[in-house]
């Protein structure tokens, strides 16, 4: 496979996962329960916004992996 489609098959597992990623701490914070201390939620927003970006790691270092070179050269 081409870095090229690489590229363009991350392209879109990249915004799939952050609007999977998204949905679920959504889904999350409404689950948490009310009152919480402030601390705790920026704790929790931090995460939530960061958190997208462990498991895309290897998906990016997938796309950037260069072309095999052709045989013979």
């Amino acid at each position: 496979m081409t870095q090229r489609n690489r590229k363009l098959i991350g392209a879109f597992l990249l915004v799939g996962s952050i609007v999977l990623w998204s949905v679920m701490a959504t889904w999350i914070y409404l689950k948490l329960p009310q009152g919480l201390p402030g601390l705790v939620l920026i704790l929790f927003f931090i995460v939530a916004g960061m958190g997208w970006t462990l498991p895309a790691m290897p998906l990016i270092k997938w796309m950037a992996r260069p072309d095999p070179s052709a045989p013979g050269r």
